[in-house]
């Protein structure tokens, strides 16, 4: 039993509260990129973060020691959105440069295109993976959202939107949720050709759908829009449990938000470059951190971490200066 008291202790007095979310700063910072973060990924079992940027770089982080590892060009097609696979070192990735909207699956360990991905007609704006087997989705400005299999170039079934499609799959890949219009449908992943299972409203917001996340656990969701409005809701239900509010986002931005690991905490970009965070419980601003930027940042937690990573024309880590912190201050 020798240590795992005291290390039950630690692990329970760091769970993440308001008082360690206020004292969250950028504890370091990547600037040596000519463009901005355009979006990022945490790998889900290893400790890589991808990067994809206006630069048209693809960058692979090993967060556990704080260092590139590699960084891959993309000149031909440029680089827009960016998800692992299951695999740390391979990723999906869509192109920004105006005549090619293939989806690209690319080994970053030896810079090799296994695969492309054709059939969107426009810019993709949504790009979700499924935990749970090698599928993914994407939608496009094309107001189509196309359903594929990793091992196959054409894809598996396709779904109209009315509008700019945001999608994801929940952690455990069994549904997904395809948002526009200023509602959200709900789709069973192994049964997406009978039609949404459900449908929930976001309060009147129809302005366009920019991401759709859920909580780790499944039981939330949020929804981004170009309004500058966060939308929290039940999954099961479909209740709006809360409203947030920024500054609106330009038609050419994303504004992204990100719920922390327990789903306690939502963190967000806004349109004036800033980072809020809010409590999921009480619907209350918990902190806010001004920026000299102007344009959302791309903002993910890290996964079963005190840590959340934005990227703008830098890519930064924000951790807890526990020397703020009343409680932990002359702990060891």
């Amino acid at each position: 039993m020798g240590g795992s008291q005291s290390e039950r202790e630690d692990k329970v007095s760091l769970e993440l509260n308001e008082e360690i979310i206020q004292s969250m700063e950028v504890g370091m910072a990547f600037r040596d990129y000519n463009g901005r973060i355009s979006s990022m990924d945490f790998h889900k079992t290893s400790s890589y973060l991808v990067t994809a940027s206006d630069d048209e770089s693809i960058r692979l982080y090993d967060v556990a020691s704080a260092s590139c590892l590699k960084t891959i060009n993309s000149k031909k097609y440029g680089v827009d959105l960016v998800c692992f696979t299951s695999h740390p070192t391979t990723v999906i990735y869509s192109s920004k440069n105006g005549w090619d909207e293939s989806l690209r699956l690319l080994s970053l360990h030896d810079n090799k295109y296994l695969r492309y991905f054709k059939g969107h007609h426009d810019r993709v704006v949504s790009l979700s993976l499924c935990s749970r087997k090698e599928c993914f989705i994407s939608g496009s400005l094309d107001r189509t959202v196309l359903l594929w299999d990793q091992r196959a170039e054409k894809c598996q079934g396709l779904l109209r939107a009315q509008g700019r499609p945001a999608m994801a799959y929940d952690e455990q890949g069994l549904v997904f949720a395809i948002a526009f219009g200023g509602y959200i449908r709900m789709f069973d992943a192994r049964k997406y050709e009978k039609g949404p299972f459900d449908i929930f409203s976001v309060g009147g917001d129809t302005s366009d759908a920019n991401v759709v996340k859920f909580s780790n656990d499944g039981r939330l969701m949020l929804l981004t829009t170009m309004d500058g409005h966060i939308h929290v809701l039940d999954s099961f239900r479909g209740t709006l449990l809360s409203t947030y509010n920024v500054k609106p986002v330009s038609s050419n931005s994303t504004l992204e938000a990100s719920f922390s690991p327990e789903g306690m905490f939502v963190i967000s970009g806004s349109g004036d470059g800033s980072v809020y965070s809010w409590s999921v419980r009480s619907g209350k601003e918990v902190a806010s951190w001004m920026s000299t930027e102007t344009e959302p940042p791309v903002i993910k937690w890290a996964p079963g971490s005190l840590m959340f990573v934005t990227g703008s024309s830098e890519l930064s880590f924000w951790i807890p200066d526990l020397s703020k912190l009343g409680s932990y201050a002359g702990r060891k």
